[in-house]
């Protein structure tokens, strides 16, 4: 008896194994892509962008970069939502365009990432910005910056801001970037990836 419970028992240990062997490689991958992040400083910008969320993070950097920088415009992601408040608090004060028509405030449709990169690819448009410096946070570079490189036709560079996550709240955002990196992948937005575009992320 004991010897016809043996290929079952291997069987088990080998599809575990192989399981455990899967999960250290997304494991591994997932850090890089989302964690261990590597941008290229920008040298110039037409415009700092702070994509929406998280402003209590991003916010700050994103002026500093934008004076760093040169850059004529700071742009920001207004969601009216808790995580955006700083910045959504900063759009109200400097909504006056006869006196601040150096800050640009949008409201993306749909409210998440995708609809920010619709929404910047029109104003880089309207704006005739050749060169863009996108803040946010590290785990967000790189699938933010595949769908600014399907939506933006000028040279885009992302510039990551770092979170305070403990070790379960990084593990989640693994798991839910690597989801929406397919996502964006597999279904890109505005179309087909946009010809003649450097994008550094």
């Amino acid at each position: 008896m004991p010897a016809l419970h043996m290929p079952r028992k291997k069987t088990i240990f080998i599809a575990g194994a192989v399981l455990a062997a899967l999960f250290l490689a997304w494991l591994l991958t997932a850090y890089q892509l989302f964690y261990n992040v590597h941008t290229t400083p920008a040298k110039k910008a037409d415009a700092v962008v702070m994509l929406g969320g998280a402003s209590k993070e991003r916010l700050l950097d994103a002026m500093l970069l934008r004076s760093e920088l040169g850059a004529k415009y700071l742009v920001i992601s207004q969601t009216d939502t808790p995580g955006n408040a700083s910045a959504d608090e900063y759009c109200d004060t400097h909504s006056n365009e006869a006196i601040y028509s150096d800050v640009v405030c949008f409201t993306p449709s749909p409210m998440d990432t995708r609809g920010e990169a619709t929404a910047l690819g029109k104003l880089a448009t309207q704006h005739h910005w050749k060169t863009m410096t996108v803040v946010t946070s590290r785990y967000h570079i790189e699938r933010a910056g595949v769908l600014m490189s399907q939506c933006i036709n000028a040279e885009v560079t992302m510039a990551s801001t770092t979170p305070q996550f403990s070790t379960w709240q990084w593990l989640r955002r693994f798991v839910i970037e690597t989801g929406g990196l397919l996502e964006v992948n597999l279904q890109p937005q505005c179309g087909a990836t946009l010809s003649g575009l450097g994008l550094t992320s």
